[in-house]
């Protein structure tokens, strides 16, 4: 008997094969799409960070009174940032460094980041860290009683004020910088002389950062007998140019009040100016042209506007800096004696 029939091929296992082959390669497909997305996603961060970040840390300019005095310190500051040397403004709490500083870094028509310096800054405050972390994870059940789990954990680094200024060519104002501790200063060290910003944490050509020519560093402090100064180290001091300032003339000082202060005028605020300066010769505590302006502004809010007022106004200006309670006495008589001494009245 003949069988007719064609003879049937196993094609079995070859359509198990091509179906693991698929899956597999589905498998391969996602991951690719997963890690082109990761990399979109971290150049779109790469990309927005310095815009983020300006937002953030670049604080508006103040008003600001441009007096012959005041020109003479912008043309000093100035002549030395041309030439690509940090500027370092020493003065006492008080006499406009901060003002300046901000000031000539916006006319520079760059970026301006702005680092306040504390005890607690470190060197990543400064640079930045590996801050974050993201993970990714994959499951593969196409195989029957088969799962695979696999996380992908990436560090991502974040950068902070100085690299962000040094990358950008931003003019850095960096306030306050002597109350920072001097170890976690040192990384400006190849940043002024070198030309170069170390990443203490990043990992191969990454860690080292070229500094853009337009980069440019205004550094503010007190003098170093204030509370809370550390004495930065010589090698640092010796790559900065340092203009010492100290309060403004009467006029400046005046103009100055005059910008920050609506409805009071210029008579009353030219007396106030007057008393502050005539305290800040006869107290032992600085007394700054902010003095002078909080001052100003709490005569502006009063209506009857007497001598005892005034006193209690100055008073409660100059109260937070002496040491104890049971000196506050002694400051409000010498107050009420600069003022009658003046005769100082406020209309």
């Amino acid at each position: 008997m003949t069988n007719g029939s064609r003879k049937r091929k196993v094609r079995g296992s070859q359509i198990r094969s091509s179906r693991d082959e698929k899956q597999e390669q589905n498998v391969r497909n996602r991951r690719e799409k997963e890690r082109q997305r990761l990399e979109k996603q971290e150049s779109h961060r790469a990309g927005n960070g310095a815009a983020q970040f300006d937002d953030r840390f670049m604080p508006e300019e103040q008003p600001f009174v441009e007096t012959e005095a005041v020109a003479q310190v912008e043309t000093r500051m100035s002549r030395w940032l041309d030439v690509g040397r940090p500027v370092h403004l020493i003065g006492p709490t008080g006499c406009g460094k901060t003002a300046l500083a901000m000031h000539v870094a916006h006319e520079r028509d760059r970026p301006v980041v702005w680092i306040n310096g504390d005890a607690d800054l470190t060197t990543s405050d400064l640079v930045g860290e590996y801050a974050e972390k993201e993970r990714i994870s994959e499951r593969d059940k196409y195989i029957h009683n088969v799962i695979k789990s696999k996380d992908i954990i990436r560090d991502r680094w974040v950068n902070n004020p100085l690299t962000v200024a040094v990358q950008e060519g931003a003019t850095l104002v960096y306030n306050e910088f002597s109350r920072t501790k001097p170890v976690a200063n040192n990384v400006l060290l190849s940043v002024f002389e070198e030309g170069v910003l170390e990443l203490p944490g990043q990992r191969g050509e990454s860690r080292y950062v070229d500094v853009h020519s337009d980069f440019r560093a205004i550094l503010t402090s007190n003098s170093v007998e204030y509370a809370g100064v550390h004495e930065p180290q010589d090698a640092l001091l010796d790559r900065l140019v340092g203009l010492y300032m100290d309060f403004y003339d009467r006029d400046t000082e005046v103009e100055i009040v005059q910008s920050h202060v609506d409805g009071l005028d210029a008579e009353n605020i030219e007396q106030i100016v007057e008393l502050m300066r005539e305290l800040r010769e006869r107290l032992d505590i600085n007394v700054g042209t902010r003095a002078a302006i909080m001052a100003a502004e709490g005569i502006g809010t009063v209506d009857d506007r007497n001598q005892s007022v005034l006193t209690d106004i100055c008073v409660d200006v100059l109260a937070s800096k002496v040491a104890q309670r049971s000196e506050v006495s002694e400051l409000r008589d010498v107050v009420e004696s600069a003022i009658q001494d003046m005769e100082v009245t406020i209309s």
